[in-house]
């Protein structure tokens, strides 16, 4: 989590894809340390945390889908690159 101002950013990921880089097309999604490294928690505290952001970026199949079965995300604004879920949150 970082915070700037009234804005909280959550970035999120599988744990087994720190660090991979996802290509399809034109398209290169690199889920870089510097973004996604964190505190590591497991998918139900990382989903908790999803209350206290504004701006929310997950990636990975684990994520993804809990936050879809939970509503926080509508399944069809789950994008997918090389087969991995991506789906951003932004509250306003």
């Amino acid at each position: 989590m970082r915070k700037w101002g009234g804005t909280t950013l959550l970035a999120t990921c599988d744990a087994d894809l720190l660090g991979k880089v996802l290509r399809e097309g034109k398209i290169i999604f690199e889920i870089r340390e510097e973004f996604y490294k964190g505190l590591k928690v497991n998918v139900e505290e990382a989903l908790d945390l999803v209350e206290q952001c504004t701006i929310v970026n997950m990636v990975g199949h684990r994520i993804v889908k809990k936050a879809v079965e939970k509503g926080l995300i509508h399944p069809e604004a789950v994008l997918k690159i090389s087969g991995i879920p991506h789906a951003q949150i932004i509250k306003m």
